[in-house]
């Protein structure tokens, strides 16, 4: 496929099919987190039940998305993109219909493990796919998707939910996934047979770098999602942090020895090596992490101290999900020197979005004024976070695609998680004080100074290791991308 002969339609469709999957994965997270008090209602579950629906989900996703990488890239995106989509369009329909609570929670379980074989091959996909200013757009897209699908799950869950269509109630919230799964199944197979795909070279998976990555994940993650709803001491989340940085430690040296041996790592490590690369990741997952806490922290204050609907404060969070489409879409149209600036002027304005946010909400919620200051906020994340993750991919090689894609999928998941555990618990413990968004502020203003750092690392060639890495890659036929004219 070349620029000459790619159709409009044909550059367009394998994003869409791409994005919407993503979106699906994205927003059923706060869907269900909308829906859950009814959940529990409805099926006489136990208290843990909402928490369990939730966590099923998130747990899995998190355990499992590397993993889901290196099988895209053992197998091929598109075939593993396709196979978790048809996974999680049938765990949907199995939620949607559980007549107890164990079923459904299994059910939640298997959709997050489906959503972990698809969301990895998206980024991957988009990178192999598109270049120059095509690229751009994409990536601002799916960045768009990444950041705001939380919000925009909000919303739909309590759309869904308030409508209670033909008596279903919460059912809806997930059965709306199985017209859109089978629609975007029949679409995925034809525009995705058109994208070309680098040769597969078959390579065993590495089982005992599973098992430890699913160690690591786990006690990172369960804390932080279980642990103040049902009730665990305070020092259990930095205790999980503490335990699952450690386990991160040594899956990273058992897959060094792997490629020392001449095996197929679960991770690309190298992609770590080169420099800059974590610093820009690091700068990206910090404004994830602050913007989840921040929504999470708003959501909060509006429903339960200004008496808000679910429905109604989603609703509020629109403006920022404009912000961010604008800015976001309108990244890859900029001068590449605006471009390279913006995340070091976005975190800031975010940081004092997020104090002017935290003083207006103390008496309530004037709606021109709010709206306002969430639509900068959204451009601000937009302007802190697509541009990074576009010179990042930008910066790697095609061969490197999945594992940069199982980076940024992790990082920020696991941003998000730290981050509601962190600034929500901030802001449980002292809901009149203005502490969870002076920390949230606090952590925003040391996003520009990774960013600085990433840009400075990667305008220097790669190191030699990193070069090997790359020139390994190349060995692999890598697809045909989908170019347009640089604007």
């Amino acid at each position: 496929m070349t620029s000459t002969t790619t159709t409009t339609q044909g550059r367009r469709a394998p994003l869409v099919v791409l994005l919407t999957g993503q979106a699906m994965a994205s927003m059923d997270t706060s869907i269900a987190a909308v829906a859950a008090p009814t959940i529990r209602l409805d099926l006489a579950g136990p208290p843990a039940l909402a928490q369990l629906v939730l966590a099923g989900y998130t747990l899995a996703f998190a355990v499992l998305v590397v993993t889901g990488a290196r099988l895209g890239s053992r197998h091929g995106p598109a075939r593993v993109f396709l196979l978790g989509l048809s996974g999680f369009t049938m765990a949907s329909l199995a939620c949607g219909l559980a007549p107890d609570p164990v079923t459904l929670v299994g059910a939640r379980v298997v959709q997050g493990a489906m959503a972990a074989l698809m969301v990895p091959q998206v980024l991957a996909l988009i990178q192999a796919t598109y270049v120059g200013a095509a690229r751009g757009r994409a990536i601002g897209a799916y960045s768009l998707i990444l950041a705001l699908g939380v919000a925009a799950g909000q919303v739909a869950g309590g759309l869904l939910v308030t409508l209670d269509a033909g008596g279903l109630a919460w059912r809806t919230a997930f059965l709306v996934n199985v017209p859109v799964g089978a629609v975007l199944l029949v679409a995925g197979r034809r525009a995705l047979a058109a994208v070309p795909t680098a040769t597969v070279r078959p390579a065993a998976l590495d089982l005992p770098g599973v098992l430890l990555l699913a160690a690591a994940m786990l006690a990172l993650v369960t804390p932080a999602v279980l642990g103040r709803d049902l009730g665990w001491p305070d020092w259990s989340t930095p205790a999980g942090v503490a335990a699952g940085v450690l386990g991160v430690g040594v899956f990273l040296r058992h897959e060094h020895g792997v490629i020392r041996r001449g095996g197929t790592p679960l991770l690309d490590v190298a992609v770590l090596t080169r420099v800059g690369v974590p610093a820009g990741l690091l700068a990206a997952c910090l404004v994830m992490g602050c913007y989840a806490g921040f929504l999470f922290t708003l959501t909060l204050r509006l429903q339960e101290g200004l008496g808000f609907t679910a429905l109604a404060a989603g609703l509020a969070f629109l403006p920022y999900a404009a912000g961010f489409a604008l800015c976001g879409l309108a990244v890859s149209r900029l001068p590449a020197r605006l471009r390279d600036a913006l995340p070091l002027l976005g975190p800031p304005v975010l940081a004092a979005v997020v104090l002017l946010v935290a003083m207006l909400t103390r008496h309530g919620w004037p709606w021109l004024p709010g709206s306002l200051l969430l639509l900068v906020g959204g451009a601000a994340h937009a302007a802190g976070f697509t541009p990074l993750v576009d010179r990042l991919a930008t910066a790697l090689p095609a061969g490197a695609a999945t594992a940069f894609s199982a980076l940024i999928s992790t990082g920020t998941l696991l941003a998000a998680v730290l981050g509601v555990a962190v600034i929500g618990g901030l802001h449980l413990a002292r809901p009149d004080a203005p502490v969870a968004a002076l920390v949230t502020a606090g952590l925003l203003v040391t996003a520009p100074v990774a960013a600085l750092r990433c840009a400075r690392a990667l305008r220097r060639p790669a190191g030699p290791s990193f070069a090997a890495t790359d020139a390994a890659s190349s060995s692999v036929a890598a697809p045909a991308a989908v170019t347009e004219p640089e604007r």
